[in-house]
Order: structure tokens, then sequence, then C-alpha cells
């Protein structure tokens, strides 16, 4: 069937868009693994890195989470001239072989692995080094990452400002439906900053997930970490990334963040969560974004991230 003339000129008119390559490094017991998006000469290079938990390179989760943002980050990326990685976390995905087990990990193993992605996406995009984009806990993975040669600066979005376990306080404590439970929660909490693992069984089945023995290592040693200490000894170009709409990371965090970087770019983006999508300012349709895939990312997010990588000093 023939398409209309403005049809068949619009299709002329719009380029392709760059398709996915699976690519590989190595890792401790098996390879590490990740999606690269190269469009034709590349400005920049960035490795997108996904947040907590059972996290895969697109953003999504298996408890309930499909917003597909950093797969939607990445394909916005490349329009503006911007190649990526998204990867999956060792132990996990297509990553699951890296390690036997997923939970035997602290944020300097995946600092490592970020710094290793670096490296490998500065040679497949033919440049002299890789952005590092770490959302939320992936942050705070690019901030342990620190200076490297074959890292250009990073770009820190939706990131943890403060330590992990004052953040889980804080969202605890604003929900109200948690007053029932936040005594246990606190005390969670006091024993896992105190370096202690702590016995749950007895606990609300909610906070046997959330602090559940298996993860308690690795917020153990997550809640040592300080995101602003952290970003005081950065020497390369940081951004900040906030979305004014979040409800799991505030900014407050982006504030303490600046605190630690004055000299970081920072980007408030009004209504926006932190699936870095628009919302209507509604909790209902906040948490509603996390599980559609195909709402857009927020035009402001990758404008500004294409634009602080392809020309960071300006």
């Amino acid at each position: 069937m023939r398409l209309p003339l403005f049809a068949a000129l619009l299709t002329l008119a719009t380029p392709a868009l760059a398709q996915d390559r699976e690519v590989s490094i190595p890792g401790p017991q098996g390879a590490l693994h990740g999606a690269l998006l190269t469009p034709k000469q590349a400005k920049a290079v960035v490795v997108i890195i996904p947040g907590s938990g059972p996290t895969d390179r697109d953003g999504n989760n298996p408890l309930g989470v499909r917003a597909q943002n950093l797969k939607l980050l990445a394909e916005g990326l490349a329009q503006q001239g911007v190649a990526s990685i998204r990867i999956d976390k060792r132990g996990l995905f297509s990553s699951a072989a890296a390690i036997a087990n997923a939970n035997a990990v602290t944020i300097a193993d995946y600092a490592a692995d970020a710094r290793a992605w670096a490296a490998f996406a500065a040679k497949e995009a033919g440049l002299p080094c890789a952005w590092l984009v770490g959302h939320s806990e992936g942050g705070l993975v690019a901030l342990a990452a620190g200076n490297a040669p074959t890292i250009c600066g990073q770009v820190l979005v939706s990131s943890l400002g403060r330590p992990y376990g004052e953040v889980i306080r804080a969202q605890l404590k604003a929900n109200p439906a948690n007053a029932p439970v936040l005594a246990d929660a606190y005390r969670a909490l006091d024993a896992l900053a105190a370096g202690k693992t702590i016995d749950v069984s007895g606990f609300h089945p909610a906070l046997q997930q959330l602090f559940n023995p298996a993860v308690q290592p690795f917020l153990i040693d997550a809640f040592r970490q300080n995101p602003r200490e952290l970003a005081a000894a950065l020497k390369g170009p940081v951004m900040i990334v906030q979305g004014q709409a979040d409800l799991q990371v505030t900014q407050a965090d982006a504030a303490a963040l600046k605190g630690g970087a004055p000299f970081a770019e920072l980007l408030l983006v009004p209504g926006v969560n932190h699936v870095l999508k628009h919302v209507d300012g509604t909790p209902g349709d906040n948490l509603a974004s996390y599980s559609i895939p195909d709402r857009p990312i927020a035009r402001e997010v990758v404008d500004g991230i294409a634009s602080f990588v392809t020309n960071p000093a300006r």
C-alpha cells in the first residue's frame, strides 16, 4: 500500500533510531552484560547505572516497577547524539553469572563495575572518557566510583544526598500508615547503622521484606556511605538532576549533594517524579506512573543531561 505523500516525506525526514546492541565485560565470576545504544557520530557516551534492588537495565523490577525510565532516557539521549550503555548489575538478570549470590555485594563492588564499564564505553565510542549517570542508588554508585581517567564526570539523577539509613527513615515516617511499625523499623535502622544484623522474624511482613536477612550485610555497607562526602571528593564535572515531585528522594538530597560539591550544576525539574515522568500532583498519579512504560520521560531531564555531557564547561 502506498503512503500518502506527507507520510512518505515524514518517514524520509525522520532519522532511524539507533538499535540496542548487547555488550559484555568481564565480571568477578562471569560476564557483566549491558545494552549499547550508539547514534552516528556520538558526541558523548554515558553509562546508566540503575537503582536499588532487582532493578534491571531499563529501570524496571519484578516488584511492580515497569516505568522503563532508563530505556527511555537512553533513547532520548541517542536522539541528541549521546551514546549510552545501560547495565545489569552483577548477579542480576543478564549479569546473573557474574556472581553466585547477588546479595553478596558492596557499593565498592558496584563502583568497580562502573569504572570498568566507563573504560569500555569510552573505547567503544572512540572517546577519551564516559560519563556515569546514576539513578537513585545508582547515583551513590557513581559517586563511589570517584575519579578515574576514563570517567568524564558524574550525573546524579534522583540520587541520595544523605546516608541511606536517613533516607529510609524519612520515607517510612512520611507515610502515616506506617505509624504502627515505625518502632520496629527504627530499631532495625539503628542496628544496621551500627554495623549489626538484626532478627526481624517477628516484624511486620513488609518490614521483613525491607530488612530481609539476606540483604542486611549490603545495607550495613550502604549505610556507611556518605553521599555528601563522596561528592566533595569528586574532581570532574558533576550534574545533579532532581524532580520536584519525587516521593522517594527529595530536594533535601539534592541540596546535600550540592553542599558537598558546590561546583555542581543543579537541575530542579517541576512536576517530575522519581521515575523521571511528569505527574499531575496527586499521589495516585505519581505512583501509577511507575507502572506505565509508555508515559514519556520528562523532556527537561533528557535535554538537561544531553546538554551537560556534550558541553560540561559552558
